[in-house]
């Protein structure tokens, strides 16, 4: 008796349905962008990750230096004038960054770090900063939270390490322009890698995330995750040049969501594998500076010369 009961209510549905009665449909718009994509595998990402990473053992370049400070915790946003800078990189993690003062291209400051150790000349305060990499207490000054050691894992992409990181392929979706109507974002499939390391305890954690886009499969965002699984860095990269053969970004942009502070950087020149002589990563004490020591640092003298040109 029920199968009949069933029988007959499917029937008078599909009468109904075919009568427009009981269902209406409708068009759905589709947000999802048209454009041709390229497909890979996680082993091809990891293997362009580490090709690229590969082919820059160090990087010369002269920058514009956008920087904003502020967000929520501090309810409103201030944004600095742009300055020229130049920055300076050698692998494993030598970095030297410059920033000139507008008009007068006097240095607003001077950073230097070993990749454990960074010191800070800020010449118009004739303040000098010493510290540690890593942040133990945060200033309340957002910008004396920056670390040369935040920039450098930013605009060069570290490999993937096979010994002590796995890297799992996921799917998902981005929004881009479209191209014949700017004004419209649509969806766009990606690639993201999780890469997943491993601490000298044995202990796996979410390192961070590389996002791909399928167009030309380069990587246009990367995150950095801390310990806790909060996100330490947001980076962004845009319109990809050709430099001596090798393709990298002219545009890179870095937020630290949890310091509150945005560093970007245009690309004016650079300069890929040249050569640097070991006092261009060295920064000496001036005279005279009030020093100040943020968090623990046990090598004070591992980026001291006295001479500090680098340009």
């Amino acid at each position: 008796m029920l199968r009949i009961r069933l029988s007959l209510f499917l029937a008078v549905l599909l009468l109904a349905s075919g009568s427009g009665c009981l269902f209406r449909s409708h068009r759905v718009q589709t947000r999802l962008s048209t454009t041709p994509l390229m497909t890979a595998t996680s082993t091809q990402l990891i293997d362009s990750i580490n090709r690229d990473s590969a082919r820059i053992r160090t990087m010369n370049a002269t920058v514009d230096i956008a920087t904003s400070v502020g967000g929520e915790k501090k309810g409103s946003v201030v944004e600095y004038s742009e300055i020229r800078g130049y920055i300076l990189a050698e692998k494993p993690a030598m970095l030297r960054m410059i920033g000139l003062l507008p008009i007068v291209r006097n240095r607003a400051f001077d950073m230097v770090s070993n990749g454990h150790d960074f010191k800070l000349w800020i010449p118009p305060k004739n303040r000098f900063i010493t510290g540690n990499n890593e942040i133990t207490t945060l200033s309340a000054n957002p910008l004396e939270n920056l670390r040369p050691q935040v920039v450098y894992d930013a605009l060069l992409l570290r490999e993937v390490d096979p010994a002590n990181e796995l890297a799992v392929l996921e799917a998902g979706l981005q929004s881009v322009r479209d191209p014949r109507n700017p004004n419209r974002i649509l969806d766009q499939a990606n690639y993201k890698l999780d890469v997943i390391a491993k601490d000298s305890k044995g202990i796996w954690y979410l390192s961070r995330k590389i996002y791909f886009d399928r167009v030309d499969l380069s990587p246009y965002r990367q995150i950095i995750f801390d310990r806790q699984g909060n996100i330490a860095t947001d980076a962004s990269y845009t319109d990809f040049q050709d430099y001596e053969g090798i393709r990298f970004p002219s545009h890179i942009e870095i937020v630290r969501p949890q310091e509150e502070y945005t560093i970007g950087f245009k690309i004016i020149t650079l300069k890929l594998n040249g050569e640097f002589k070991p006092e261009q990563f060295e920064l000496a004490q001036p005279a005279g500076a009030e020093v100040k020591t943020l968090g623990r640092n046990t090598n004070p003298d591992s980026t001291a010369s006295p001479d500090a040109s680098s340009k």
